[in-house]
């Protein structure tokens, strides 16, 4: 069954709900369809946008219907590899 809105996701509130609806997100499906990684180099282009690894994984949670610490090891290291390359340190 589809959630009603994001902040019906594990994992998003209203403020990465904002975010994401700022960059053109509005719906589970929308967020589904861009994943995670695209979701966040979007939300990368907002003023004070915020972004950091723990809210990755909280959009790749909340697109597999999931707490962002029960991820799996493997894909949380993806995802780490993912922001080090958009986001060195």
């Amino acid at each position: 069954m589809k959630k009603q809105t994001l902040t019906d996701l594990p994992n998003i509130g209203k403020t990465i709900a904002a975010k994401l609806n700022a960059v053109g997100i509005y719906t589970e499906h929308d967020l589904q369809k861009k994943g995670s990684e695209k979701a966040l180099q979007l939300i990368s282009t907002l003023e004070n946008s915020g972004v950091c690894i723990n809210m990755l994984y909280a959009l790749e949670g909340a697109i597999q219907g999931i707490r962002w610490h029960q991820l799996s090891a493997k894909r949380k290291r993806e995802l780490l590899d993912f922001y080090r390359l958009i986001d060195p340190v």
